[in-house]
C-alpha cells in the first residue's frame, strides 16, 4: 500500500486536480493510440468472423465493424482539438461505447452465453488498464459496464443452458475486472507518487534558485559594501590627510625658520592650522556621531525650543558662507507652531547639514529657502534650492551611508557621504522620516518629518544657543568649540573651484635671476597658498585650480616641473599625467603627485600613468623641495642635451651638405678641365673627317647611278654622327656653363626617330625597339642636348641588356614611350635588362660614378642628362628592379606652357 500522504485518493481535492492536470497530456496521447490500434484491429477482426462465421457472418458483422472504426477515429480527432482537450476523460470513456456495443451485438446475434466473443471484452477491459490508463472511477464504470453488456445480450438472446459454461465465462470476466481496477489504482497511485516527488524536485529546484539568487545579491551587496568601504577609506583618508597636511606643514617651517619668519607670513599660517584644525574636529564628530547611532547610544536630550528664533537663527549664521557664494538665503516659519519638544543640538546638525548640502551644489546666483510648516501632527523642516539637482537613478541611494553620486578622484565636490545619512538616522531617531524631490538642472528638496511635540510650559522655554551671527553664547568651552567646528565649513567644502570661479593663475617671481619654472595644480586654496608661499623662494610659480587647467598651462608655459594633487575636479592627477606624456612638448616635463592615498596599487597606477615620483599627504616640505629641485634641475640638464643635440645635429647636416657642394664643385672642375683636353685633342681628327667627307660627297658624281643613292646616304649619316661628336664636345664644353641659347620649339617624333637611326645596327644583334610617340607633341628646348639625352639612354639601355642572358622566348627589348599629362610631356624608356641596385640608383647620377669596367665609361652619361632637365625646367627619375629591367621618366615642359610661364616671368 502506498501511505496516505501519497496516496491519490487519501489527498485533498487541490492536489488531485494538479495531478489530473499533470497527467492530462499522457492521458490523451494513451487515448489517440489507443483509438487507432482499436480501429485497426475491428476491421482486421473481420478475418475473425470469416473463419467463425464464414461469408455470412462477415457480411453480418463488417458494417458494423466499420461503423466502430470511424467512431473511434472520429474521437481521436476530437482529442486533438482544444475543445477535446477540455472534455478527453469523457471522449475516453465514449471510446469504449463502439466496442463493447459491437461485441456485445455480435454475442447476441450468435451463440448468446456460449460465443467466443466474449474474450472481446476482456481485451477491452485489459486495453483499460494497460493502455489507456484511465483514472480509477472510468476503470470502475467500464467493468461494470462491460459486465452489463454481456449479461444484456446473454439475456436477449435467450436461455443459459449450460450453466457452468455461463459461470465459467462471468468468473473470467469479474476476474479480469478486479485485475483492472486494482491495476488502475496501483497505477495511479505510483503516478502521484512520482508526481509528488517531481513538484517536491521542483520546489526545492526553486527553493534553491532562490537561495541562489539571495546568495547572489547577498554577495552583490557585500561586493557593493567592500565597494563603498574602499570608498569611504579612500575619501576619509583624502579628507584627513590634507588638513593634517596642513597642519603638520606650517609646524614645521614654523619651527625651522623660528624668529626668521615674518609676523604676516606666521599669521597667516596660524590661520590656516587653525581653520584645518576645525575642519578635522568637525570630521570627527561626525564620524563619532554616525558610530554611536549605529551602537544605539545615543539618547535624545529634548528641551523646549522656539523654532521660529531656531530657524532664522540658522539662517543668519549660513548667511556669510552664502554672501561669499553669490546665494540667497531664505528663512520662514509658519505661525502656527507652537515652542516643540526637540533635541536642540542634534535638530541643529540636520539642518545644517541640508543647508551646507545646498550650499555645496548651489551655483553662484542660486536661491535657498529653509522652511518649517506644521502638517497635521507632524513638523516639516524643509530645504529648497536652485542647484544642480539629482538624477531620479541616484535618489534610492542618497541616504545610504559613504555613497556619493561621483566617487571618482575627478569629482568637483569634497565629502565622504556620510551627511545625509546622518540627517536620516537622526530624523529616524526622533521618530519621523526624510524624503528628497529633485530635477536635474532645477533643484532638489529636502524634508524632514517630525513628529510635533508642543512644550508643556512655553514660558520656561530658553532662547536658542545662536546670536544673530550663528556664535555660541552657551559659555561652556567644549560646547562652543564644537559648533565653531560645526561652522566652520568654508568653500572648500563647496563645489571645488574650477579656474573660472577664480582669479587667473600668475606668475609669481621671487627674484630676477631666472629660477626653474614650477606649475602647481592644486585644487584645495589652502594647499595651493601655503605651496605657493614657500616654494616661490626657489621657483617661478604658476598655478593651476584643476587637472584641465593644469594641462592647459602646462601645454602654454613648458615648466621645468609639475607639481599636482591626485584628486582633482574634470581631470586627476593620473590623467594629467597621461595626457602630458601624450603631447610631444610636455613628454619630457617631470610630474611630481601629492596624495592621501599612499598605498601600492594607487602608486603603481601613478608610475604607470606617468608620474616621476610620488609624495604622500602629510609630507614634510623639506622633503618636497630637496625632491622638486633635484628633479627640476635634471629636467633642465636633460633639456639642455636636447637642445645641444639638436644644434650638433644642424651643424653636422650642415658640414654634410658643405662638403657635398665641394665635392660636386670640384667634380665639375675636373670636368671642366677634362672637357677642354678633349675638345682640344679631338676637333682636330673632326676637322680631318670632315674635310674627308666634303671630297667624298664631291667624288659622288663619279660613281655609277646604281650606286649614288645609297652611297650618299651613307656619306649622310657619317657626317650627321659627326656633327653629332662636335655637338657633344662642344656641349661637354657649356656643362658648367649652361645658357639658354639655342632654345626653341621642335617635335618630339622626328627627334626620336632620328636617335633610333644612329642604333639601327643593334636590330641585327637582336634588340627590339618598340616605340610609341604621338604625332606633333611640341616640347621647348634644346634640340641638340634633347637628342644627347636620348643617346645616352638608349645607349645605356642597350649596355643593360648585353649584360642579361635571356630565355627562350624572349629578347632585349628597349621600349620609347611619350604621353602628355596637362602641361607637361612624359618621356619613358624602357628596358628588360640586367636592372640596378638600390645602392646604384642613389649614386646614378653623380659624376664620374659607373659600374662599367674600366675604359668602357667615364660615369658622365646621366650626370650630364640631369643637368640638362635641370636647365630644362624637368625632371629625371629612374624605377629599376634587379633581374628585371630600368624605365628612366623624363618629365620636361610643354612649348606652349613654356613660353606662358617665360612671358609671366618677363612681365615681372
Amino acid at each position: 500500500m502506498v501511505p496516505a500522504k501519497t496516496s491519490l485518493y487519501g489527498a485533498d481535492s487541490q492536489l488531485r486536480r494538479e495531478f489530473q492536470l499533470y497527467e492530462q497530456d499522457i492521458r490523451i496521447q494513451n487515448y489517440r493510440m489507443c483509438s487507432g490500434l482499436a480501429s485497426f484491429f475491428m476491421v482486421a477482426g473481420a478475418s475473425l468472423d470469416l473463419i467463425v462465421y464464414k461469408l455470412a457472418g462477415l457480411w453480418q458483422f463488417l458494417p458494423f465493424r466499420i461503423m466502430s472504426a470511424v467512431m473511434l477515429l472520429i474521437i481521436s480527432f476530437l482529442l486533438g482539438t482544444k475543445w477535446g482537450r477540455d472534455w478527453h476523460r469523457t471522449l475516453g470513456i465514449c471510446m469504449s461505447v463502439p466496442l463493447m456495443g459491437s461485441i456485445g451485438w455480435m454475442i447476441y446475434a450468435k451463440e448468446g452465453y456460449a460465443s467466443p466473443y466474449y474474450a472481446g471484452l476482456n481485451l477491452v477491459m485489459l486495453g483499460a488498464a494497460i493502455l489507456m490508463r484511465w483514472p480509477l472511477f472510468e476503470s470502475v464504470l467500464i467493468v461494470f459496464l462491460t459486465i452489463d453488456i454481456y449479461f444484456a445480450a446473454c439475456f436477449f438472446h435467450g436461455p443459459v443452458s449450460d450453466l457452468s459454461l455461463f459461470f465459467n465465462n462471468c468468473y473470467f470476466l469479474f476476474v479480469t475486472g478486479v485485475f483492472t481496477v486494482a491495476g488502475t489504482w496501483f497505477y495511479n497511485n505510483i503516478r502521484f507518487s512520482e508526481f509528488l516527488l517531481r513538484q517536491s524536485l521542483d520546489t526545492k529546484h526553486i527553493q534553491l534558485q532562490d537561495a541562489n539568487l539571495q546568495l547572489e545579491k547577498s554577495n552583490q551587496k557585500l561586493r557593493e559594501l567592500d565597494e563603498a568601504k574602499s570608498r569611504f577609506f579612500a575619501n576619509i583618508s583624502h579628507e584627513l590627510r590634507t588638513p593634517l597636511t596642513l597642519l603638520i606643514a606650517p609646524v614645521e617651517t614654523l619651527l625651522n625658520k623660528g624668529e626668521g619668519i615674518l609676523p604676516a607670513e606666521r599669521q597667516a599660517m596660524l590661520g590656516t592650522m587653525q581653520a584645518n584644525a576645525m575642519r578635522l574636529l568637525k570630521l570627527i564628530n561626525t564620524l563619532l556621531d554616525l558610530v554611536r547611532l549605529e551602537t544605539h547610544t545615543v539618547e535624545l536630550q529634548k528641551a523646549p525650543v522656539i523654532l521660529a528664533d531656531f530657524i532664522h537663527g540658522l539662517g543668519k549664521a549660513c548667511l556669510a558662507l552664502a554672501q561669499d557664494k553669490r546665494i540667497t538665503i531664505e528663512t520662514a516659519c509658519a505661525s502656527d507652531i507652537q515652542p516643540i519638544m526637540a533635541d536642540v543640538e542634534k535638530l541643529e546638525r540636520v539642518c545644517l547639514n541640508l543647508l551646507f548640502n545646498a550650499l555645496k551644489f548651489t551655483p553662484a546666483g542660486g536661491r535657498i529657502s529653509l522652511t518649517a510648516v506644521r502638517e497635521n501632527d507632524h513638523l516639516c523642516i524643509q530645504v529648497r534650492d536652485t542647484g544642480v539637482g539629482i538624477a531620479e537613478e541616484h535618489l534610492t541611494h542618497l541616504f545610504t551611508r559613504f555613497w556619493q553620486a561621483d566617487a571618482s578622484s575627478q569629482r568637483r565636490f569634497q565629502g565622504m557621504g556620510i551627511g545625509l545619512a546622518l540627517v536620516k538616522e537622526i530624523v529616524e531617531l526622533h521618530g519621523g522620516s526624510v524624503s528628497v524631490e529633485s530635477k536635474v538642472g532645477k533643484g532638489s528638496t529636502f524634508s524632514a518629518r517630525l513628529p510635533y511635540e508642543p512644550a508643556h510650559d512655553a514660558a520656561t522655554v530658553p532662547k536658542v544657543r545662536l546670536k544673530a551671527d550663528g556664535e555660541p553664547i552657551t559659555g561652556e568651552w567644549i560646547i562652543d568649540l564644537y559648533r565653531r567646528a560645526e561652522f566652520s565649513t568654508s568653500l572648500a567644502d563647496s563645489p571645488r573651484r574650477s579656474a573660472t570661479e577664480i582669479s587667473p593663475p600668475k606668475m609669481v617671481r621671487k627674484d630676477v635671476k631666472k629660477a626653474p619654472t614650477l606649475l602647481i595644480a592644486e585644487d584645495e586654496p589652502d594647499m595651493m597658498t601655503y605651496l605657493c608661499s614657500q616654494l616661490s623662494e626657489d621657483f617661478e610659480i604658476i598655478q593651476a585650480t584643476d587637472g584641465s587647467d593644469a594641462v592647459t598651462k602646462a601645454s602654454q608655459y613648458l615648466p621645468d616641473i609639475v607639481l599636482s594633487d591626485l584628486m582633482m575636479p574634470y581631470k586627476d592627477g593620473m590623467q594629467v599625467c597621461r595626457e602630458l606624456r601624450e603631447r610631444t612638448s610636455t613628454r619630457m616635463i617631470p610630474v611630481v603627485l601629492l596624495t592621501a592615498r599612499p598605498d601600492e596599487r594607487t602608486k603603481i597606477e601613478a608610475l604607470t600613468a606617468g608620474a616621476t615620483d610620488f609624495i604622500g599627504k602629510p609630507f614634510s616640505l623639506t622633503e618636497v623641495r630637496v625632491r622638486l629641485m633635484n628633479l627640476a634641475a635634471s629636467n633642465r640638464y636633460q633639456r639642455e642635451l636636447a637642445d645641444q643635440k639638436k644644434r650638433l645635429e644642424a651643424t653636422l647636416e650642415q658640414l654634410k651638405e658643405a662638403e657635398s657642394i665641394l665635392v660636386q664643385h670640384e667634380k665639375l672642375s675636373s670636368l671642366g678641365r677634362m672637357s677642354a683636353g678633349l675638345i682640344h685633342e679631338i676637333n682636330n681628327p673632326l676637322n680631318f673627317a670632315s674635310q674627308g667627307i666634303y671630297w667624298l660627297k664631291q667624288l659622288s658624281g663619279r660613281l655609277p647611278d646604281t650606286l649614288k643613292g645609297e652611297f650618299a646616304e651613307t656619306l649622310d649619316d657619317i657626317d650627321t654622327g659627326v656633327k653629332r661628336v662636335v655637338t657633344i664636345i662642344t656641349d661637354l664644353r657649356s656643362f658648367t656653363r649652361p645658357n639658354q641659347e639655342g632654345y626653341s620649339d621642335f617635335e618630339l617624333q622626328p627627334l626620336v626617330e632620328t636617335v633610333l637611326r644612329f642604333f639601327s645596327h643593334h636590330k641585327k644583334d637582336g634588340v627590339s625597339f618598340v616605340v610609341d610617340v604621338p604625332e606633333g607633341l611640341m616640347i621647348h628646348g634644346n634640340h641638340g642636348h634633347i637628342t644627347q639625352v636620348l643617346v645616352n639612354l638608349l645607349q645605356n639601355g642597350i649596355d643593360a641588356t648585353a649584360d642579361k642572358t635571356y630565355p627562350a622566348g624572349e629578347e632585349p627589348t628597349i621600349q620609347i614611350h611619350v604621353s602628355q599629362k596637362q602641361d607637361r610631356v612624359i618621356l619613358s624608356v624602357k628596358d628588360n635588362g640586367s636592372g640596378m641596385s638600390r645602392e646604384t640608383q642613389d649614386n646614378v647620377f653623380d659624376p664620374f660614378f659607373t659600374t662599367k669596367e674600366v675604359g668602357k665609361g667615364l660615369g658622365l652619361g646621366l650626370s650630364i642628362c640631369h643637368r640638362i632637365l635641370a636647365d630644362h625646367q624637368g625632371l629625371i627619375s629612374i624605377h629599376s628592379e634587379q633581374g628585371i629591367g630600368t624605365e628612366f621618366i623624363l618629365d620636361l615642359p610643354e612649348a606652349s606652357f613654356y613660353r606662358t610661364h617665360s612671358q609671366e616671368n618677363t612681365l615681372l
